[in-house]
């Protein structure tokens, strides 16, 4: 891994890149790779040396389990017990962003920090192209948090990657801005069938529930227990204080808006969460590196893709432990 400062070389997303970082995954390096949610930190999952690079480049703690990516359910089948109640929550939502914890097989290949000593694994199927390329190119899954220093805010840009983790990582390959913008929702598959959320995001597990089966879906918000990523109490921090639900800016804060909330930076003049989303990071970004030494943010609405737009905020406004 290079060290130093600005020296993580970034390419651009084409078929040349993708190659370069199939060659430097397969050799045991770390590459950031955007995927329709953020940019993920990617490493080969069934290498104990290349996972650890992950950990020390993020400066995660090792008891944050980490996501696996795979190309398509049948790859998932090789590394997870693959039910059908697996089978009927990805239906509509794989490739995509929706991140699975499932059992996983015992004396599998993956290296043992991606589960974080847990009898679960998380596994996501991507809708990237170029992820999805990349996935193609490889014969093993890949291990990829977000690509951002631990507990700081998650990159939506290549841009965003650097700020955090320039000089840490082998290369960046540039796909330009993430769509969704926050990271995967996350669904528990229990023993007895059960489905469990542990982390909202663009999919609406409550909605998915509701329609397979009539009734709504179990949430673990608030549990203690880590079972998946962003589950922490504290993390997306901008390193300033945040406050939440404001409708105008006090003196020394800048202001993230919302709807009819104008301000410094805005997630989406026109009240659509969707777009909100999108923006929410990059709004984050801005924030921090501004001169400002307080940050307000204009209330969101708890529907939809608001309620991970508001896990986000409340997660990067907590006080660091």
């Amino acid at each position: 891994m290079k060290s130093g400062k600005n020296v993580t070389e970034v390419v651009l997303a084409d078929a040349a890149g993708i190659a370069k970082a199939a060659r430097i995954l397969e050799s045991g390096g770390i590459v950031a790779v955007p995927t329709e949610t953020v940019y993920g930190l990617a490493a080969r999952a069934d290498s104990d040396a290349a996972v650890a690079k992950i950990y020390a480049a993020k400066g995660r703690p090792d008891f944050n389990p980490l996501i696996v990516h795979v190309r398509d359910e049948e790859q998932a089948a090789r590394y997870a017990e693959w039910s059908e109640q697996a089978q009927v929550a990805v239906k509509s939502h794989w490739p995509g962003p929706l991140t699975m914890v499932v059992p996983a097989i015992e004396g599998t290949a993956l290296a043992k920090a991606v589960t974080a000593g847990l009898d679960t694994v998380a596994m996501r199927c991507p809708g990237h192209p170029v992820m999805r390329e990349l996935l193609a190119m490889i014969d093993f899954p890949l291990a990829a948090p977000s690509a951002n220093r631990s507990g700081f805010i998650s990159p939506t840009t290549a841009s965003h990657v650097l700020t955090s983790l320039d000089g840490r990582i082998d290369l960046v390959l540039d796909g330009g801005p993430t769509q969704a913008g926050v990271e995967s929702s996350i669904l528990a598959i229990r023993s007895d069938g059960s489905w469990e959320e542990l982390r909202p995001g663009p999919v609406d597990l409550d909605a998915l529930h509701r329609n397979l089966f009539g009734a709504p879906l179990r949430s673990k918000e608030g549990e203690q227990r880590i079972e998946a990523p962003g589950q922490l109490a504290s993390h997306y921090a901008p390193g300033k204080p945040v406050r939440l639900n404001a409708r105008s800016a006090h003196g020394g804060e800048f202001l993230i808006g919302f709807g009819s909330v104008a301000g410094d930076c805005t997630m989406s003049a026109a009240g659509n969460l969707a777009e909100a989303a999108a923006r929410l990071y990059d709004c984050l970004h801005q924030a921090a590196a501004s001169d400002i030494p307080s940050i307000a943010v204009a209330p969101v609405p708890m529907e939809g893709v608001g309620r991970a737009i508001n896990d986000r905020l409340r997660r990067a406004a907590a006080p660091a432990d």
